[in-house]
Order: C-alpha cells, then sequence, then structure tokens
C-alpha cells in the first residue's frame, strides 16, 4: 500500500488554522479531492455555503483555474476570519462572515458546496435557483446507502431522497470513503 498523495499547500495551510482556531469539523481529504476535480471543470463564480474554518475552501481553491472566482460564507465570525487568513492576498477567494442567504444576489453559481448537516436550509427548492443551467452542486457528510428510498438512523432521509430525485438536477450519489458518500447534482 501506498502513502497518500501529498496534500496541496494550501490545504496544508487550512488544516494548520484549524486546528489552531481548535475546529475539528471539516471536509474530508477524500471530498476535497472531488472538490479540487470538480472545481478544475468549472470557471466563472463558485460559492460554498458554510465555510468552517476554510479547509473545503482550501480543496477548491486548489483546483480553481483560470479567472474563476470563490465566494463562501461562514455564520460565525470567528471561523469566517480564521478561514479569512488563509486567502488574505488571494484575489479569487472572498471569505464572508454572513449567512449563505446574502449569497444569493451574487449568483447564480457554476458549483456550490454545501454541508448536508442542516436540511432545511440546503434543501433543492432553498438552492436550486441559485445555480446555473449546468451548474453543480454537491452535498457532503452522508452516510452511504444502497437501498431506496435511502435510510439513515432508521429514518427516511429526506434531503438525500429530494436531491436525487428532483427533475431539474441529474443528480448521484457518490461513496467518497467506505463511510461516507456525496451528492453530486448537476442543474439541467
Amino acid at each position: 500500500m501506498s502513502a497518500p498523495p501529498e496534500l496541496p499547500e494550501i490545504v496544508s495551510r487550512a488544516f494548520d488554522v484549524s486546528r489552531r482556531a481548535g475546529y475539528v469539523s471539516f471536509c474530508r481529504n477524500e471530498t476535497g479531492r472531488l472538490l479540487a476535480a470538480l472545481a478544475a471543470t468549472r470557471g466563472g463564480v463558485m460559492a460554498e455555503f458554510g465555510t468552517g474554518c476554510g479547509v473545503g475552501t482550501a480543496w477548491l481553491r486548489s483546483g480553481l483555474r483560470g479567472d474563476a472566482h470563490i465566494l463562501t460564507a461562514e455564520l460565525d465570525e470567528r471561523l469566517a476570519g480564521a478561514a479569512a487568513e488563509i486567502f488574505v492576498d488571494d484575489p479569487q477567494v472572498e471569505v464572508l462572515a454572513a449567512d449563505w442567504s446574502t449569497l444569493g444576489d451574487k449568483g447564480p453559481f457554476s458549483l456550490l458546496f454545501l454541508d448536508s448537516g442542516d436540511p432545511t436550509s440546503v434543501a433543492v427548492d432553498e438552492i436550486a435557483d441559485l445555480v446555473e443551467p449546468g451548474g453543480v452542486v454537491v452535498l457532503d457528510d452522508f452516510v452511504p446507502c444502497e437501498q431506496w428510498p435511502p435510510i439513515t438512523y432508521g429514518r427516511v432521509d429526506t434531503l438525500r431522497e429530494q436531491w436525487l430525485s428532483d427533475e431539474r438536477f441529474t443528480a448521484v450519489e457518490v461513496m467518497v470513503a467506505s463511510d461516507a458518500s456525496a451528492v453530486i447534482a448537476t442543474r439541467r
């Protein structure tokens, strides 16, 4: 078995900032590599709702090409400040200490990264119009499920069900690790 590939420098910096801030909830490396690969296919404006300390943002940035731009919003001002340290000299990344809804007028986005943590704020109906036709939405932090409808902790996972069945998107669930999956949805 070989060692895992090296982390991009920007991602290593984000992990350092996250550790100093005492923040332990961040984008997994497996999801991060998926984000970097998807960001490399996109131009225009990308967004992230729920920056934390910027690890997911750093993964997106590691795949950014050309003059694409990333907007990321974090409600917790302390965490947003920590994330802003990572990108202080980077004109292609803007970190806002704000609720994600403040980014609504800055779209539509070519790629949108969301944490699946709060089903009401990341429901399809709340997000669909924020993504351009052909744009991609990535939701992470799902537990893989092999049945339909998807069941998590003994209940139907209505968020995952919505994203995988909404007619405005073509969507797929992708395992990023044996215990983690992400939903990738492309706007029709």
